[in-house]
């Protein structure tokens, strides 16, 4: 088994803020980043997937279908997009931290990721999110 990780880039701006909290507790949960006017973050999404390498090929992945995969998936409704009113799940709620960012984006890829590569194909492995150089969410996929 191989992995293989692919780096991808979106600005995004997004609020957290949760409606059932005081102003004062979301202050205090979520400092700067409860501000009303929001804020935003250039992103580095990095998607791994693991497999054998095929023998013909010498790869564990198609990387033109991944990347196609991952513009339809994610890139195309995320990018340069604010969180909280254009991206479901946020629009209806969800809190758009990169905790829940990350678990969307593997939900969107899981949901496409046979039909693109075939059940007996790579698998995805985990989804990485920096969002700052403080900050990176690492999610595993299976």
């Amino acid at each position: 088994m191989l992995e293989v990780t692919r780096r991808y880039h979106f600005s995004a701006s997004h609020r957290l803020h949760v409606e059932s909290f005081s102003d004062d507790a979301n202050v205090q949960m979520f400092g700067k980043c409860n501000s009303p006017f929001g804020h935003g973050h250039n992103y580095m999404l990095e998607v791994t997937a693991r497999g054998e390498v095929d023998e013909a090929t010498g790869l564990v992945i198609d990387q033109p279908a991944l990347n196609e995969l991952v513009e339809g998936a994610v890139l195309r409704d995320m990018d340069m997009k604010y969180l909280n009113e254009q991206v479901p799940p946020f629009t209806q709620g969800a809190v758009p931290t990169t905790e829940n960012v990350v678990d969307e984006i593997r939900r969107r890829l899981q949901a496409r990721w046979a039909d693109t590569f075939g059940a007996a194909g790579p698998k995805l492995a985990r989804i990485r999110i920096i969002e700052t150089r403080k900050n990176e969410f690492e999610m595993s996929c299976g």
